[in-house]
């Protein structure tokens, strides 16, 4: 099998030992990650916080995404983006073998499927910053629903740039994904990579890429759900910053009853 690091440049660390740029991503992130969970788990407050924030947004997006989810075509890549982007289930198992295994990621696999590791530790790293920073607010806000205390704490946070950033990095992410389907044999090789990627760790993030590979080929092309995906979380996210507060709760009110479009 060709190394993940071919064609790829490779940088030296400060021990000398060279490093892969995008091993380096992907530990970067988890190091993030890994940091803001101990954090909140010496805070059960702020860990609630969070986790009623991710509920929140799975059902939000479960609303937004509802034909998706239920289409022939999309429902396997909607789906996946809820199970691995935008659900609240526990990462902590894959967020540990990503950071113990960035370096071997970069050996056993091709570059393709290492940029598109790479770029889920960068989207999962940015997601729990901001959810973070979400709870924090959480804490301090008291409303009459679930929707406005959401609406005040996005706004309270608000940071545009990394909002944007954040949905940039999930269309990258998508794109690679869609990207590995056009590449011939890749399936059958995921499959020979079982046993080697269950020997060194690395079953996560092996599952992560057979879920994704099968969900975005079944699509025959990713073009329209990725659109569709940009379209409504860039209407969303105008929409939280910058609406009237009253409107955007009723508008959430709304979609979460299923009585608005999406």
């Amino acid at each position: 099998m060709q190394s993940g690091s071919f064609n790829r440049a490779l940088h030296l660390d400060k021990l000398g030992v060279y490093m892969d740029p995008a091993a380096n991503r992907i530990r970067e992130a988890m190091q993030s990650v890994s940091l803001l969970r101990q954090s909140r788990m010496a805070n059960p407050t702020l860990h609630t916080a969070c986790l009623e924030i991710k509920r929140f947004q799975a059902q939000r997006f479960k609303a937004t995404y509802a034909d998706l989810l239920a289409s022939r075509r999309y429902q396997g890549a909607a789906h996946f983006f809820l199970n691995e982007l935008y659900g609240d289930k526990d990462y902590a198992q894959r967020d540990q073998q990503f950071a113990r295994i960035a370096n071997t990621i970069a050996r056993l696999f091709p570059a393709a499927v290492v940029e598109t590791a790479a770029a889920l530790a960068e989207v999962h790293a940015l997601t729990e910053q901001l959810d973070d920073r979400m709870a924090q607010q959480w804490q301090l806000t008291s409303a009459s629903s679930m929707a406005a205390r959401y609406i005040q704490c996005w706004r309270a946070v608000g940071d545009m740039p990394a909002r944007s950033r954040q949905l940039q990095v999930v269309l990258h992410l998508g794109q690679e994904l869609d990207h590995l389907t056009r590449m011939l044999g890749l399936r059958s090789l995921l499959r020979m990579m079982r046993a080697p990627a269950a020997a060194a760790g690395l079953s996560a993030l092996q599952n992560f890429l057979e879920s994704g590979f099968d969900a975005f080929a079944d699509m025959k092309g990713a073009n329209e759900f990725l659109t569709l995906v940009e379209n409504r979380e860039s209407a969303w996210m105008a929409s939280l910053f910058d609406d009237d507060a009253v409107a955007c709760e009723t508008r959430l009110h709304q979609l979460l009853a299923g009585t608005q479009p999406h």
